[in-house]
């Protein structure tokens, strides 16, 4: 099949370095991800931490959300593991708070929401690096679930997806009331 000149190519391609279906799964997970970098390009801190009420979440606590729980399901079902020490000290705030809600986060400049993001996708990444494709799909048995990485995998996708809807309808209504 031939392409017209300057056509967009929408298609999904492998991450290279990780089996085909793997990297796959990798690349629309960096896809997602592109698309929240873009909804938050130039935030500066009024907007980051902007609030319509007090109930409803900040740009800057759902970036932080965002991160947390991709550390989370890396680490407690992905790895097994413990989180290590070095990502653990990016997060100084309980994902939630007593009530349940997510913990507010301010004052943090979108700069340092980005690096935490990337620390913890690199982290991801080199984790999913040494997966076999049969582990890739391998249950992991939690108390309450099984899941497999590959599933994981979805539910960062849409989980992300979700919250960069409500980033981009939070910078919308704050340029609103700001400027």
């Amino acid at each position: 099949m031939s392409h017209e000149a300057g056509k967009r190519q929408l298609q999904v391609t492998a991450l290279a370095g990780y089996p085909p279906e793997i990297g796959r799964c990798l690349w629309m997970l960096e896809d997602a991800r592109r698309r929240t970098q873009e909804v938050v390009k130039g935030l500066g801190p009024l907007i980051i931490d902007w609030c319509a009420t007090e109930h409803d979440n900040r740009i800057g606590t759902l970036l932080y959300h965002i991160a947390a729980i991709e550390l989370d399901w890396l680490y407690a079902e992905v790895l097994e593991q413990d989180f290590p020490a070095d990502l653990v000290a990016l997060f100084p705030y309980d994902v939630r708070d007593p009530q349940g809600r997510l913990s507010v986060v301010t004052g943090v400049s979108l700069e340092e929401h980005l690096h935490r993001l990337a620390t913890v996708r690199t982290a991801l990444l080199t984790a999913f690096r040494e997966l076999s494709l049969e582990d890739f799909r391998r249950p992991r048995q939690l108390p309450d679930y099984a899941v497999t990485p590959e599933w994981v995998l979805h539910h960062l996708m849409q989980h992300e997806a979700g919250h960069r809807g409500e980033i981009g309808e939070m910078r919308r209504l704050a340029e609103q009331d700001i400027f």
